[in-house]
């Protein structure tokens, strides 16, 4: 997709976020079990966009951190009540550049599938393998890819439904790079928003094999943010990846 960049999607669509996912991005069990894996903190989200997640987690007494690459996410964020409780950082994700060490980092909701070669996931893992404490953990909250959706060149379907719009997804898929390139459209009396978005899919054996790269090992994985069981058939993955405990002598 030409012209496009890190910034891209929060820059087209930050205003348009929290109503477009108001109805599936319920924080309540995320927010419960990262503040019972940050272990007391400091906690960092990678692609923090409008705060979601951060700001309930910063209410809880966590130092929180968030990078994003979009000036329009952290906007967003920072002008919600207790949006100066974030430490915001713009950047990019996959670099980790932020300065300091962190019990816990996290990225949800397919976020790290915005790094979209594997190149970049790659390099995400082994930035945030040096950011962490020993013993601390990264949080990845991903779908599992669905080979029969995946498999097919293209398709377009609507994401919602609301009295004055619609919000539709024109996506098409290259299997090779197991990359998506997305338009979202939201129609509506005052006209048309676009709102492109490219992300490259990975399963959960290779994003295992990306953190043994980091020198990190999978502690959990569970189906969801309650801990429920990862089967063969389960849709989405909690994964909890560690830093190694050196060894007391």
């Amino acid at each position: 997709m030409e012209r496009y960049g890190p910034e891209t999607y929060g820059e087209r669509g930050a205003d348009l976020y929290d109503a477009w996912y108001q109805d599936v991005l319920d924080p309540g069990a995320s927010v419960d079990l990262l503040v019972e894996l940050a272990d007391g903190g400091p906690v960092l989200e990678l692609g923090v966009g409008t705060g979601r997640i951060a700001l309930p987690l910063a209410g809880r007494g966590l130092e929180v951190h968030g990078i994003d690459a979009s000036p329009a996410m952290l906007e967003h964020l920072r002008a919600k009540p207790g949006g100066d409780r974030v430490h915001t950082h713009l950047g990019d994700m996959g670099e980790v550049a932020v300065d300091a060490e962190f019990r816990l980092v996290f990225v949800a909701a397919n976020t790290l599938f915005m790094l979209a070669s594997q190149d970049e996931q790659v390099r995400c893992f082994q930035a945030v393998a040096r950011r962490l404490t020993p013993g601390g953990r990264f949080v990845v909250e991903a779908q599992v890819p669905d080979p029969a959706l995946y498999g097919r060149p293209q398709d377009v379907r609507v994401q919602r439904v609301d009295t004055d719009s619609v919000v539709l997804a024109a996506r098409r898929f290259d299997p090779v790079t197991q990359r998506l390139v997305a338009q979202q459209i939201q129609l509506s009396e005052a006209g048309a928003r676009l709102v492109p978005g490219v992300l490259r899919y990975a399963w959960p054996a290779e994003l295992d094999l990306m953190a043994r790269l980091g020198g990190l090992g999978l502690s959990h994985r569970w189906s969801g943010w309650k801990r429920e069981p990862f089967t063969a058939t389960s849709a989405l993955h909690v994964s909890v990846y560690q830093r190694p405990t050196p060894p007391v002598h």
